[in-house]
């Protein structure tokens, strides 16, 4: 190679080549780009003129593909659109290396402030509902409507069934299970997930199986995967940490927006005996359960969860 090519020329040309993210029907993909940060955004244009904005906010090894399932069934009352956080789905990693709770919220706010869509119907799940909670609570001028799904709120005994994953964010640890785990295949490692996340895995058809193993295949191509990964799981755990108005109990209780509570009572990441707690933090919540769901309850039960939010935002709306 010759020493006179441009610098991104060569990047480019020992880059890994990475499959493209897959986009369902009526779906579109475009880049923002922000000092420091570039953010993937999915996109579901409403069905109508006029459409109040909406954002959804995906979890820890997650991306805003979680959303396409749900995002069609609210398209007649919200201009949908799902980001993909920084380091995750097709984003990639922040510039400054942030992945603490703040950093995502920050990387939420600079998103919405950017693009002048607030306020917006906010959905977040797992470490996604961490993150708009502190964004609901620090820029509530920027929140019409707020949906928790299984959000990833501090708990003072944690499920056995969630310590594995808290353990990423032991330094050290997430690479000894890369060794440990350097022979299983990305399918393998698709239905592992599937079973902490999926209250009942067998119920995936094939087809969204085929579909979720392929966006492994291609995540684990990423030289940041684990990095992402390990450093927003140890993000989750100084969340849990924090005391006084910085904690997330604390800015729970700020929150202004209507909110809605979304548990199941088989996740295995979030206890489901927090959504008494959680009802209680955020005033005058409302809150659905959901006995057979798991973790991601808007990839499970997409009906179910969308109907409750449709109630929201029409009692939002007359309101």
């Amino acid at each position: 190679m010759s020493s006179t090519e441009l610098p991104e020329t060569i990047a480019a040309a020992v880059a890994p080549k990475v499959s493209p993210v897959r986009v369902a029907d009526g779906e579109r993909l475009r880049s923002v780009t922000l000092p420091g940060l570039t953010l993937t955004v999915r996109s579901r244009p409403a069905s109508r003129t006029g459409a109040p904005p909406a954002l959804y906010v995906h979890g820890l090894g997650g991306s805003s593909q979680n959303w396409s399932a749900m995002m069609p069934l609210l398209a007649d009352i919200v201009d949908g659109e799902a980001v993909d956080l920084p380091g995750f789905g097709d984003s990639p990693p922040p510039d400054d290396g942030n992945y603490s709770i703040t950093g995502h919220a920050r990387a939420v706010i600079r998103l919405l402030d950017a693009e002048e869509r607030g306020p917006v119907h906010l959905f977040g799940n797992s470490l996604g509902g961490a993150v708009v909670t502190r964004v609901a609570a620090a820029r509530p001028d920027l929140v019409r409507t707020l949906t928790l799904i299984s959000p990833a709120l501090p708990e003072l005994r944690v499920q056995r069934t969630a310590l594995p994953t808290a353990l990423l964010a032991v330094p050290g640890v997430a690479s000894l299970f890369g060794r440990l785990t350097r022979d299983w295949t990305a399918e393998q490692r698709t239905r592992g997930a599937m079973e902490l996340t999926y209250g009942n895995p067998s119920s995936v058809t094939e087809e969204d199986l085929g579909h979720a193993v392929r966006e492994m295949e291609r995540r684990l191509q990423l030289p940041y995967f684990w990095d992402a990964m390990t450093n927003s799981a140890r993000g989750i755990v100084n969340a849990y940490t924090l005391g006084g108005q910085h904690g997330l109990w604390r800015q729970a209780e700020r929150v202004l927006a209507p909110t809605l509570l979304v548990y199941g009572g088989r996740d295995l990441l979030v206890s489901y005996r927090m959504a008494r707690r959680a009802s209680a933090a955020f005033r005058g919540s409302r809150l659905l359960t959901l006995p057979d769901a798991g973790h991601v309850a808007m990839m499970e039960y997409p009906r179910q969860v969308a109907q409750a939010c449709r109630e929201l935002i029409d009692d939002y709306d007359r309101s």
